[in-house]
């Protein structure tokens, strides 16, 4: 390592403080994550969960004993993080914009460690938005287990990495923060609703079933709610191998695309 290189650590550490400190100032940011994900709350899991009360047991039968609501708390929580992730791609976006990706590119601070780092600190920013949202959820669907919200909020804390994952992805091969919205937005939504946050998959045709087995947020959802509730699809452990391998596989695929990115 040439004189006055950082360490792998010390990169890692200075871009995840980093994107702690610009998480801090972009209150919009926070504001989106947490707004969008209540509005599904309010309007959609109030709104159906009064539809499916008419139904009485057979509604209860269909979402595994719970509630719709409570089927849908679990959902709540790790779409708040996830859609939050997805902000690390908007911030390599603007660096891009501004210069300062030009100037990590051409440091002598290891690449690996400046992504990782930029992933994590965003990660742990939008767990602050989950940890809310987790709060007001809990309250919503009557839930007072604060071991099931700590071990709810560990899924989450993976998957909120998977989406900030993918969200660099994507921006590294974006221009504009326009291109990025139209392409996160083509890709996020059907993420969403292939996950089980919203309704069980086993209904679903097998082709759509196995799009979603694909999806990191189908096992973190399955996983969150198992953990809270008891109520899961997989078991537990298919759920966070599952959950621990697509994040690997997205992280890994941002850290081979970052290697080779360069900015003239």
């Amino acid at each position: 390592m040439e004189r006055g290189s950082p360490s792998w650590l010390q990169a890692f550490t200075a871009m995840a403080y980093r994107q702690l400190l610009r998480f801090r100032g972009a209150r919009s940011r926070v504001a989106n994550a947490v707004i969008f994900p209540l509005m599904w709350l309010v309007f959609f899991g109030y709104g159906w969960s009064v539809a499916f009360n008419q139904l009485g047991p057979m509604a209860t039968r269909m979402f595994g004993g719970l509630s719709y609501l409570e089927y849908l708390a679990p959902g709540i929580i790790v779409m708040t993080v996830f859609t939050g992730g997805f902000g690390s791609g908007l911030g390599v976006i603007w660096d891009r914009e501004f210069g300062y990706l030009k100037e990590i590119l051409v440091s002598p601070a290891p690449r690996s460690a400046v992504l990782l780092g930029r992933i994590t600190g965003d990660t742990l920013a939008t767990m602050i938005q989950g940890t809310l949202m987790a709060l007001l959820v809990s309250l919503a669907a009557d839930y007072t287990s604060p071991r099931g919200i700590l071990a709810g909020l560990a899924a989450a804390l993976v998957a909120a990495y998977a989406s900030a994952s993918i969200g660099t992805l994507i921006a590294l091969s974006m221009k504009s923060p326009e291109g990025f919205h139209m392409v996160v937005n083509l890709v996020m939504m059907p993420m969403l609703f292939l996950s089980g946050a919203f309704y069980p998959l086993d209904p679903l045709p097998g082709w759509v079933k196995a799009i979603a087995y694909v999806n990191p947020l189908t096992y973190a959802v399955d996983l969150t709610r198992g953990l809270m509730y008891g109520v899961h699809t997989l078991p537990l452990a298919l759920d966070a191998l599952g959950l621990a391998v697509v994040t690997g596989v997205f992280t890994l695929a941002a850290v081979a695309k970052f290697s080779k990115t360069y900015i003239a």
